[in-house]
């Protein structure tokens, strides 16, 4: 319709050169082949990131576990230390090797002076309980003890002389000390 009125004047014929009318002498199969191409490769992209976060997640998960697992652990080993070093326990366990409180210690001062009286730590008495449990066969010879002999019931009563030597040997400092000196 344009070329029947003649030649666009002014304002329409700028406009007619910017934009031109007629058939189109670009090729649009390489543009729509370059946007398919790159709207694919960005879709793909995405694809792999999305998998690379999802086994990061998977692997920060697993690592969590191991952590709330060696948490547990390492709680459960301080509960055990803290009872083998409970002041109770550091006693039995003590008794149980021989050992005895260390009574009133004495002291040397600067001068070399003695400070304090020195007391005999007291020899450990005889332990009522067996220092292992006995063996379940019921055979006594097996598990250590032996039966009593017949008519032995009660024991004879110990001498002066006796008891003089048993004071004696229990005034001997012959026991370690849980004190360390």
């Amino acid at each position: 319709m344009s070329a029947a009125r003649g030649p666009l004047k002014g304002r329409a014929a700028r406009l007619g050169q910017l934009m031109p009318s007629g058939p189109s002498t670009a090729a649009r199969t390489p543009f729509v082949l370059l946007v398919v191409l790159l709207l694919g490769g960005g879709l793909i992209t995405l694809l792999l990131l999305n998998s690379a976060l999802n086994q990061g997640s998977f692997e920060l998960r697993e690592l969590k576990d191991r952590t709330t697992e060696l948490t547990d652990e390492e709680q459960a080993l301080q509960r055990d230390v803290d009872a083998y070093a409970a002041p109770d326990a550091l006693e039995r366990r003590a008794r149980e090797l021989g050992m005895v409180p260390g009574g009133s210690p004495a002291f040397l001062g600067p001068d070399g002076k003695v400070l304090g009286v020195p007391t005999v730590a007291p020899s450990p008495k005889p332990s009522r309980t067996p220092s292992r449990a006995p063996d379940r066969t019921g055979d006594p010879a097996a598990s250590g003890t032996r039966p009593p002999a017949p008519g032995a019931g009660t024991a004879p009563e110990p001498t002066a002389t006796a008891t003089a030597t048993a004071t004696a040997t229990a005034t001997a400092p012959t026991a370690p000390t849980t004190s360390g000196r």
